[in-house]
């Protein structure tokens, strides 16, 4: 199989969907890569270095036209303006893998479905051990947690570790952690390596261990969730009521630390809000918040996504696409994931689409001009 490589298109984006380092499994399997000219340049990765490793450099129309299996980080649908270009370079039965935000946007992935390409969601690889190796959402969220908390230690006005010097004793800066999925527990592991002093909390109380295990107190709130996860592993939708209960008793934690860094998200939904305009007003002046769910509408009240606003003399940092601002390490992990779906998809040089396989049906999208999966396919008709 020809597996293609454009290079990306959405603004900021720096990653690439494949690293000259993976081509050798790749190759090894009898498949070959062509990649589009300056594709990695951005993460490091000159065009020699796939030539190197046996890949053919192109221009982005022979790359899809070659193409037999298009490899994307932000396909189509997670890129919609500059993305839309794409669309009349797809063609029917070619396949498509990369991030298509389908739940997010149904209406894309009916646009794809017309194209007649057979497409893939990375983010909805299901979370079993069989597709460990191929979970490209928690690569990425990884490298959110390590960033956010970077981001939040640059506009602090404090130092984070504790530290005894001749003029005094430097107090450690407070933490907070809200949502303890990879992002939250990269945030925490990151937080508490620069000294801080780190609590966190999660909606499922089966993650006070993980919590506990890299260095963080776990916050525990006198409010239960009907069903505090999915069967995916995470965390699941509340009603109203439940978040309004939960942002009351968060005030406290929330008005007591330098820092609270909130990865609430949901799949397809706007991210609930844990923190109000309130809450932020009750914090210090100097304080600063940095929402991981900016995307998805923020989890603070204030938050505008890709912007830094001050309110209330608190710093609202709403980053959006945090592992492009690490492109070299983001676009390794997510070429692992992505090379073992490609291992797991492709065999005898064509796409195996076993319906009773749980990896191919949870992440195909559009198959034969049509959306097929059973969770898109409602919010398209809706």
């Amino acid at each position: 199989m020809i597996i293609g490589v454009p290079k990306e298109t959405r603004p900021g984006e720096r990653r690439v969907g494949l690293v000259p380092a993976s081509l050798a499994k790749l190759s090894k399997a009898g498949h070959q890569v062509v990649v589009e000219s300056g594709a990695g340049v951005e993460a490091g990765f000159l065009d020699e270095a796939y030539l190197q490793k046996g890949a053919r450099v192109a221009s982005r129309d022979e790359v899809f036209r070659a193409a037999d299996l298009i490899v994307q980080v932000l396909g189509y649908g997670a890129n919609p303006e500059a993305g839309e270009g794409d669309l009349r370079l797809l063609r029917p039965g070619q396949g498509l893998i990369g991030f298509l935000d389908p739940l997010g946007a149904p209406g894309r992935a009916a646009a794809l479905a017309a194209t007649g390409v057979t497409s893939f969601a990375m983010e909805l690889m299901p979370r079993i051990t069989r597709a460990q190796s191929m979970d490209a959402l928690s690569s990425m969220a990884t490298i959110s947690g390590y960033k956010a908390v970077l981001l939040a230690a640059e506009q602090l006005p404090k130092m984070f570790p504790m530290m005894m010097t001749a003029a005094g004793t430097v107090l450690a800066a407070r933490v907070f952690i809200v949502g303890a999925g990879v992002a939250g527990l990269q945030a925490i592991a990151t937080a508490k390596r620069l000294g801080a002093a780190v609590q966190a909390y999660d909606v499922r109380p089966a993650v006070k261990e993980q919590v506990e295990s890299v260095g963080a107190k776990f916050v525990e709130l006198e409010v239960q969730a009907a069903q505090a996860e999915t069967k995916g592993g995470y965390a699941a939708a509340q009603d109203e009521s439940f978040y309004r209960r939960q942002r009351e008793l968060l005030a406290r934690v929330v008005s007591q630390s330098d820092v609270v860094i909130t990865t609430a998200a949901v799949p397809g939904k706007r991210a609930p809000v844990l923190v109000t305009g309130e809450m932020v007003a009750a914090m210090a002046p100097g304080s600063v918040i940095v929402d991981l769910a900016a995307e998805r509408g923020g989890n603070c009240e204030l938050t505008r996504p890709g912007e830094t606003v001050v309110e209330h003399g608190v710093t609202i940092l709403g980053p959006v696409n945090l592992p492009a601002t690490v492109p070299m390490h983001a676009s390794q992990m997510y070429a692992s994931n992505v090379s073992a779906f490609l291992l797991h998809l492709v065999k005898d040089g064509k796409l195996r689409l076993e319906e009773d396989d749980q990896i191919v049906k949870e992440t195909l999208v559009t198959r034969d001009g049509a959306v097929v999966h059973a969770q898109v396919q409602p919010a398209g008709t809706a």
